[in-house]
Formats: structure tokens, sequence, C-alpha cells
């Protein structure tokens, strides 16, 4: 099966509210436990604060964004595909961006969030420690994860 690779570009300002609101849906759905108006205050942060602030790779199906990678140098600070169109492949064409870009690299992903955690093992990252609260101090179970080139 020939596998086609979707466009992947830095972020621009106008792909900034569809992003948003990827990375918003996505997160309720992963991250339902945090609850909603958590989830409504960090959307903000997403939007004010880190996509201005890492490097962010966005991914396009048909032309459109449908998913992004947000970089702090090796450091995933966050991966979020369109849960319309979860497994495409669209993650994986991102993480192989990120990979050929930086060689290395790491993350956290909640230990609730289980379908990220598989995800990230699939595509051979290893466990390397966990955190019995988060980095705001809930009490929510994080792993640390990493993958070399």
């Amino acid at each position: 099966m020939i596998q086609i690779r979707n466009e992947i570009r830095p972020i621009r300002n106008e792909d900034t509210e569809t992003l948003v609101a990827i990375w918003l849906e996505a997160s309720q759905f992963a991250h339902s436990f945090l609850g909603q108006e958590r989830l409504q205050l960090q959307s903000e942060q997403v939007r004010d604060i880190y996509l201005k602030q890492a490097e962010n790779w966005v991914i396009l199906e048909n032309g459109q964004p449908a998913g992004f990678i947000g970089l702090m140098d090796q450091f995933i600070g966050g991966l979020f595909i369109d849960t319309k169109i979860h497994g495409k492949g669209l993650g994986r064409q991102l993480l192989d961006h990120a990979l050929q870009l930086k060689k290395t690299l790491s993350l956290e992903v909640y230990a609730l969030n289980t379908q990220a955690h598989s995800f990230y093992l699939r595509n051979s990252f290893t466990e390397t420690a966990r955190d019995p609260q988060d980095g705001e101090g809930l009490p929510f179970e994080v792993i640390h994860m990493r993958r070399d080139l």
C-alpha cells in the first residue's frame, strides 16, 4: 500500500483559530478528566502563549489544517489531530517530521490518556520516568517518554 504524505508546514497566523479548535476538541476527548473549565482556560493559553512561543508545524488534509505538533527544542509540547480523522497516519507523519528536525524527542503524556500513551509506544518511544502529579500539581500521573532517531 502506498502511503500518501500530507503537506507539513510552519504555522501561519490564519491557522490559529482552527488549531485551537482542534486542540480543544482533541483535549475534551483525551483529557476529559481535567474538566471543561480547565480545558477552556488551557485553550486560551494555547491561543495566546503556546502557538506563539513554540515551534509549531501544521499538517494539512485536503489543503486545510488538520493537526499540529508544538516543539520546544526537542520536547513535544503537544501533538493534536482533528478527532474526525484520527487513524489516518497524520500524527505519525508529524512525529517523523519532528524527528528529522530534532533527532531526539521527549514528551510527557497523562497515564489516563491511554490512547496517546499507546500511540507513542507504537511509534518507538520508551518510558523514562513517571510523576504522580502533572506540571500544575494536579493528581494525574504523567509518563515521561523519549525517542531517538
